[in-house]
């Protein structure tokens, strides 16, 4: 034992001397000391050894709870290893070597200093007792019911079915259904289950190969797309499948992301057209100029040479309905719902090409993962660029198609935001502008379309920005639906360095303020705010208030003054030594040794050489799955997750050189992601994660919450998750854990959510959020789910359950539906 406890304080030393320095907590050093100390008189057989090691105890104790306060699992880290070690020096093999104390009576745990460390540690045990059972992260509250007689936004899609990502164009995830409440949900059973037979694991699939679908549901059908691009038509009631559609993805794309988030629906309304004030073509000379467009023919890149979407496949010459599907590489296909052939009368012999009038044309370097936006006449397509490869990368162009034809009707270019009419042949749209990967919104009664913008590449450096950049970059942007020109934008984040690009669909809803109606626009973010605007005008309706943030950027690079915090934040306190954490007290000194070697001025601090701490981190307190809109309690059901990330420039040499992790790589494999080919500096980045890997901030790190979004008040939030299946041990630790994946509300007063990293689907009880069922999923269930109503009267619930390539989700191909038991 004496030896056991010199090297643990030895290495308590070093790592307590080394905090000291680095001007930290004391108290590792401290204790590094006593149990040294406490080492050499078990050495020396000297009883006074537990009398030390007492005080050593119930300082620990007092330390942690001074830290901490009664808070289970940063109690734990503080005392763990040092409650154990009590309890193995109260044994019999090391008391009856420590000595006789006053009258010959020997050590033991009932006499002298072993009854002071019983004592010591009873106190400890009865400390961490109280902590077990508090929870000191929760928030209790009730959220408001319906606010007066304001009916669901439907958009024409019947109360029973799913025609889009959110439901419908406004993005709510929210469904008029109430078959299902709170009294009957914990019946819900196992209606069907589907395997579409695609999984990650093919010769070039990346990483991130995941199943993140959400279904849309139409009629007596749903229908799905997979990992590997495949479209499927499934029975609604029974899951049997229908058809199955391949585009025969061009082969070796280096992707970041190999995904489908969902198709687009169009219901073929008779009269369709082309808005009069929106050409489906233009002259030449209608075409934008100037510097940032590339104008000579011959600087236009050779197009890539896609499949037909007709190849192998059914062919239908018209459609009067319509499911989108965006591909890999780089094409919109046209589907007939009812066959699953392909619509050879829209566009090319049923697609269109997205590489058309792009720079910098290389396979994998633009395709979109997200469902397009549907109107009655238009399809608007954004896409996805590489991530900090390179600055030469494809155009974020927003591109509107006539929906019948497939003839391009508008574009707009954040690079040349004022010319919207179609580029022609032989001129290409601006590089690298600000791309918008996620799904846009859309309110053809007030004729916009909502579209979240990310960052011009690379993200973490943003010296050579242009002012449109500065613009547009990590903002939603209102676009004209007849013309595409710019009728608002509002911006999230100022001269972004944090890959803080606007992730989420916004949700459109009509709030009631001060006795009147105003067209809402809700826009989660990945820094934790929402906010809430007014969607004809751009204009706050909650209050948005500019505080001053970090400065010091790396030269020439800048950072801007201020940063928009709106009144409804998620915003996590600013993280400090005492929040960090471990499995024990070693790994947690770790973490608050590499917390201070960072730069950390709080939220925003700009990427450094040294290496900077973003919290939240680019992984998002919100992502693509957005959030959940109830328009008749005029509420939010919300998923916030905090993880810290680092972010740290690396000099770069050249502008060729594989950098930040060297040697060679495969002909035709993705560079590294944050090499920043062309730019200054390559970044590392990666999660602030400790020895053991895990997070070196405390837990939680998953939340769900409920807003009001009237007030922006969060009237509820409670932990959310386990470590079941993200722990050496599959032990189901209540720890609250991330989430990647969206929630849906119902009006009978229930959400649902399956995107933990523990595989559950869930529900909850809305005006509370206390937990009501759950289910387990054969896999990671990263993806929205959704509900809708059976030709049998059943109101079903799907899930998909296919894992994350990045979370380390178990991979799945399952799509599993959920109903209440017949006749119930």
């Amino acid at each position: 034992m004496a030896v056991i406890l010199a090297l643990l304080g030895l290495a308590l030393a070093a790592g307590g001397a080394w905090l000291v320095v680095l001007r930290g907590s004391g108290f590792y050093l401290g204790a590094a000391l006593a149990m040294l100390t406490t080492a050499w008189l078990l050495w020396r057989r000297r009883p006074a050894a537990l009398w030390l090691y007492a005080f050593l105890t119930i300082a620990t104790l007092a330390w942690a709870l001074w830290e901490a306060g009664l808070d289970w699992w940063p109690l734990a880290a503080r005392g763990d290893i040092i409650f154990l070690l009590g309890i193995a020096l109260l044994t019999p093999w090391v008391t009856r070597g420590l000595g006789e104390i006053s009258n010959g009576r020997r050590v033991t745990a009932l006499h002298g200093g072993g009854l002071a460390l019983s004592c010591t540690l009873a106190v400890a045990l009865v400390a961490g007792a109280a902590a077990l059972f508090n929870d000191p992260h929760s928030t209790e509250g009730s959220l408001p019911q319906a606010q007066g007689a304001v009916p669901p936004d439907t958009q024409g899609v019947p109360a029973g079915d799913w025609w889009a990502y959110g439901r419908t164009g406004f993005g709510q995830r929210y469904s008029p259904l109430a078959q299902i409440t709170p009294q009957n949900v914990e019946k819900l059973e196992v209606a069907w289950t589907y395997q579409t037979g695609d999984l990650r694991g093919r010769p070039g699939d990346p990483v991130e190969t995941t199943f993140e679908v959400t279904p849309l549901k139409i009629g007596d059908r749903l229908f799905l797309c997979t990992p590997h691009q495949n479209v499927i038509a499934l029975n609604a009631d029974t899951g049997r499948e229908i058809w199955r559609y391949d585009p025969k993805i061009q082969n070796q794309l280096a992707l970041q992301h190999l995904t489908c988030r969902g198709l687009s629906y169009h219901e073929g309304r008779p009269g369709a057209a082309a808005p009069a004030s929106a050409p489906a073509t233009a002259p030449a000379s209608a075409a934008p100029t100037g510097e940032d467009i590339s104008t000579a023919p011959e600087q236009a890149p050779p197009p890539l040479n896609l499949p037909h979407a007709a190849d192998g496949a059914r062919a239908v010459a018209s459609c009067p309905r319509k499911l989108f599907m965006p591909t890999a590489d780089g094409r919109l296909i046209a589907l007939d719902p009812e066959s699953g052939g392909v619509c050879t009368g829209f566009g090319e012999g049923g697609q269109i090409n997205l590489w058309a009038n792009m720079p910098n044309v290389k396979p994998g370097g633009y395709y979109s993962t997200s469902p397009a936006v549907v109107t009655r006449n238009l399809v608007v397509v954004g896409g996805t660029v590489l991530d900090n490869v390179s600055t030469h990368e494809p155009s974020g162009v927003i591109r509107a198609f006539d929906v019948n034809s497939g003839a391009l009707v508008w574009n707009w270019d954040s690079g040349n935001p004022d010319e919207t009419a179609p580029l022609p042949p032989g001129q290409t749209y601006t590089p690298s502008s600000p791309n918008s990967w996620s799904v846009s919104s859309v309110d053809e009664d007030l004729g916009m379309v909502y579209v979240p913008l990310g960052n011009q590449p690379p993200d973490q450096w943003g010296a050579d920005r242009g002012p449109n950049v500065e613009r547009f970059s990590s903002s939603v942007v209102a676009l004209d639906l007849a013309t595409g020109r710019v009728r608002w934008v509002f911006q999230t984040v100022h001269h972004d360095l944090w890959d803080y690009d606007v992730p989420s669909q916004p949700s459109l809803i009509d709030l009631t303020i001060d006795g009147r109606t105003v067209p809402a626009l809700v826009q989660p973010t990945k820094q934790g705010e929402i906010y809430v605007l007014n969607r004809e005008t751009g204009e706050p309706i909650l209050p948005v208030t500019e505080v001053p943030a970090p400065q010091g950027a790396v030269l020439p690079d800048q950072t801007a003054p201020t940063q928009p915090v709106s009144r409804l934040s998620f915003e996590p306190p600013p993280l400090n030594g005492a929040e960090m954490w471990g499995a024990t007290l070693f790994d947690q000194l770790a973490c608050r040794i590499a917390l201070k070697r960072l730069r950390y001025d709080g939220r925003y601090t700009p990427p450094s050489l040294q290496g900077s701490l973003v919290y939240p981190g680019n992984f998002g307190v919100f992502n693509w799955g957005s959030i959940a809109v109830d328009p008749q309690r005029q509420v939010a059901f919300t998923t916030p997750t905090y993880l810290a990330f680092v972010s740290q420039l690396v000099p770069r040499q050249d502008t060729t050189t594989l950098y930040v992790q060297g040697g060679n790589r495969p002909e035709g494999s993705l560079p590294a992601l944050n090499e920043n080919f062309g730019a200054p500096y390559a970044v590392k980045l990666y999660p602030f994660t400790s020895v053991l890997g895990l997070p070196c901030q405390e837990p939680p790190w998953g939340y769900v919450a409920g807003a009001d979004l009237r007030t922006g008040e969060i009237v509820w939030r409670h932990k959310n998750g386990t470590t079941r299946d993200a722990a050496p041990v599959p032990l189901p630790f209540p720890m609250g854990v991330p989430n990647l994946g969206g929630p849906i509300m119902t009006a009978g007063g229930v959400a649902f959510l399956s995107g933990t990293i523990d595989y559950y689907v869930r529900a909850y009880e809305v005006t509370s959020g206390r937990e009501l069922w759950k289910a387990r999923l054969p896999a990671g269930g990263q993806a929205t789910p959704i509900t809708y109503l059976g030709r049998d009267g059943r109101q079903y619930v799907v899930v998909v359950a296919g894992g994350h390539g990045s979370l380390g989700t178990k991979a799945g191909d399952s799509v599993i539906a959920y109903a209440l038991p017949r006749g119930s």
